[in-house]
């Protein structure tokens, strides 16, 4: 028998010499599916750094609105220790009955936000309560093992003060000691006793605070947690809590009914409870709203119909203020995408300095715009003339526009405040309750032609004296935050208003309303009072002398009604508005609420669609064999009625997958073929069952149910 040697078989090949992969700038994308453009890395240099501020001034605005939650979480919790000294062993009594600190946060169903919220509390609580702080998630603690596991892994890497070798130490000593409350409390006695004696004394003062901190355990979906972990331990806790002083937080989205609901009285009873409530998601909407927005900072803003969609989203979808902000970010670059003109859509004196290098194109790109048309027509014929030919003047009178559309932004929106502080306290809200509803009217329309306007004027005339007085406080305040230019003298005008006000004589006005009444109120029957009373009334109705009260009352309206009409025009009227403003809905509609059904079908009907691949062309009907497997899977089962049998639907199937094919006469090849097309089959099939279009019926074993009808 010949044999061979084994080195025959063994050769060296050298690995192909890979091309490194060339990453495209992102700038580049720009361009793509749109006419080039020469400053397409200036409009992305120019999106990145807004969207950088308006980041910046986001986080912000959530750490202002978190920090009275912080600082009253953080208070709690440092008065909820501040017996537990070292080695002392009276703590348990200082805390009644073995009870454990818990703060229960109730966060509301936003749970897309809860993390930000969740980090930004660790933070804080590591930098002013304790290093020890752990997170933990009912996804990752199926049962008590998993659960002390992942609460000893987290503690393991707050470790703080302790050199590389002592963590090591502690670290394979952990590893190699069971998971148990015992193992977990030697472990803290351990890593909080240990000092130097070498420290000095500033370094000792600065680690004192640091001495037995607690031990602060944040649970955050405290409803996806299974009860039988949660009594368990928070009974094996409550035995311990003299030498590991343990504090929960409960991240509740619902309701703090849910924690009576999980723990039955006997566990409850072990628990200190104190309830913290995070601010309402909409004040943040409003908030955030209100800084990004509603200001002249930013020069980017949005038209009726795209913050339409964008509240809609928040209040009838999620309530996420994350989900929220993206949606802004993606209008933005949308905007910056789209529109080649954006490049001008940034600070005041850089759009300036931007407009003087302008190219022809550029400046072809205004005069195409229709608002600056509708300029031009309105101009004398030789200043049209002027402004279609020359392009030095062009440019002049581009940053004139630009200027006057800042000027309008800062105009419009010190109005905006001033009329929602009159009408945001009427009676049944007319023009809405909330600032985004009067700015949405305000956008899309002339407010002053709306009914609900002169209702609110009709309710504005019958306003008291103090409430009156209240509003135009607030206004003057509006105004005199604004510089001297703006506006005018609105900010005098109306602390004139407020003198007049303060200077009424109100006891010489009800004398002079009393003396003005007819005589004739005396005792007499119900049908001489009844006439008299009519009389009344129609002498008032025709010779009614106001009072200073309702004359100055009366000046207040119609000149915020002035206001109004003057500076609250909607930004279609303000020529280069498509500059700063994006309103293209329909694109930001079809990125953030789309139609998964209808999605599906395309895809799977249609794997062109997504997949630009030529190969996958084809007549309307027919079934490419190179296609997806789903896809064929899914075309053969629109052609079967209510149940689909699977032994014709898999025949079908290999049929198509190997009509083009060229197959092999040996058996044993046919053979593996069959089982690699059986097996494609199956997960084709179980893929499609996944996504709800059939389903496993107990009439026929063979056989699956149709859940779909109609071609989708």
């Amino acid at each position: 028998m010949a044999t061979s040697s084994v080195s025959k078989g063994c050769f060296v090949f050298k690995p192909n010499f890979k091309k490194r992969k060339i990453s495209v700038p992102i700038e580049d994308y720009f361009n793509k599916g749109k006419n080039e453009s020469e400053d397409s890395k200036l409009r992305f240099e120019t999106y990145h750094l807004m969207w950088e501020q308006m980041k910046c001034e986001t986080e912000r605005l959530q750490e202002e609105l978190n920090k009275n939650l912080f600082d009253s979480l953080i208070e709690f919790l440092q008065k909820s220790h501040t017996g537990f000294k070292k080695n002392s062993r009276d703590w348990g009594h200082q805390i009644k009955h073995r009870e454990i600190p818990v703060a229960a946060l109730v966060l509301g169903v936003n749970v897309t936000d809860h993390d930000l919220i969740f980090r930004s509390l660790t933070e804080a609580l590591q930098n002013n309560v304790t290093p020890y702080v752990v997170s933990l998630q009912a996804k990752d603690c199926p049962d008590m093992k998993h659960f002390l596991q992942k609460l000893i892994s987290q503690l393991m890497d707050c470790c703080v003060d302790a050199k590389p070798k002592e963590k090591e130490s502690i670290q394979v000593t952990q590893k190699m000691t069971h998971c148990s409350m015992d193992s977990l409390s030697s472990w803290y006695m351990t890593v909080t006793q240990k000092t130097d004696p070498k420290i000095s004394g500033k370094k000792r003062t600065t680690s004192s605070k640091w001495q037995s901190p607690p031990v602060v355990l944040i649970l955050k979906d405290m409803e996806s947690f299974t009860t039988k972990i949660l009594q368990d331990f928070i009974i094996i806790s409550s035995q311990h809590l003299h030498e590991f002083p343990l504090i929960l937080i409960f991240g509740i989205a619902t309701s703090p009914i849910i924690i009576h609901r999980l723990l039955p009285h006997a566990v409850s009873s072990l628990l200190c409870i104190e309830l913290f409530q995070s601010l309402p998601c909409k004040e943040h909407l409003t908030t955030v709203l209100d800084k990004l927005l509603l200001t002249a900072q930013f020069p980017f803003k949005i038209s009726e119909k795209v913050l339409q969609i964008l509240t809609n989203i928040f209040l009838y979808h999620d309530f996420s203020i994350q989900n929220f902000v993206k949606g802004l970010q993606l209008s933005l670059l949308e905007h910056f995408y789209s529109q080649p003109l954006s490049v001008l859509c940034c600070s005041l004196p850089e759009a300036k300095r931007r407009i003087n290098f302008l190219s022809a194109h550029q400046c072809e790109n205004i005069r195409r715009l229709p608002s600056f048309r509708r300029y031009v027509e309105k101009q004398v014929s030789e200043k049209q003339v002027a402004l279609l030919t020359n392009e030095r003047f062009l440019k002049e009178e581009t940053q004139s526009l630009l200027e006057n559309l800042h000027v309008y932004h800062t105009n419009y929106f010190l109005v905006l405040r001033c009329l929602h502080n009159f009408t945001s306290s009427l009676p049944k809200y007319p023009l809405g309750r909330q600032i985004r509803e009067l700015y949405c009217t305000c956008l899309e329309k002339n407010i002053w032609d709306s009914e609900e306007y002169a209702s609110a004027l009709q309710l504005l005339r019958m306003l008291a004296k103090d409430d009156l007085m209240t509003i135009l406080q607030k206004c003057f305040k509006v105004f005199k935050s604004s510089s001297e230019k703006q506006l005018g003298s609105t900010a005098k005008r109306i602390e004139e208003f407020l003198a007049q006000f303060q200077s009424l004589d109100d006891a010489k006005e009800e004398e002079d309303a009393s003396g003005s009444q007819p005589k004739g109120l005396q005792k007499t029957d119900l049908y001489h009072l009844q006439k008299s009373l009519l009389e009344m009334k129609e002498l008032r109705r025709t010779s009614k002398k106001q009072t200073r009260f309702e004359v100055l009352r009366e000046k207040v309206v119609n000149f915020i009604d002035c206001l109004v009409r003057e500076y609250l025009l909607p930004p279609e009227t303000q020529p280069l508005h498509e500059v700063v403003y994006f309103s293209a809905a329909h694109t930001l509609r079809e990125h953030l609420n789309a139609a998964p059904r209808i999605a599906l079908h395309t895809a799977l009907n249609d794997p062109y669609f997504y997949i630009k691949n030529e190969a996958l062309k084809s007549e309307e009907g027919c079934i490419p064999n190179i296609a997806p497997d789903i896809c064929i899977a899914y075309k053969l089962h629109l052609e079967c009625s209510r149940l689909i049998n699977l032994v014709d639907w898999s025949e079908a199937f290999a049929t198509v997958v190997t009509a083009a094919e060229k197959m092999e006469s040996t058996s044993a090849t046919t053979e593996e073929m069959n089982e690699i097309i059986h097996a494609r089959f199956i997960r084709a099939v179980s893929e499609l069952e996944l996504l709800g279009f059939i389903k496993p019926t107990k009439q026929k074993t063979d056989h699956v149910a149709r859940l779909t009808w109609g071609g989708c």
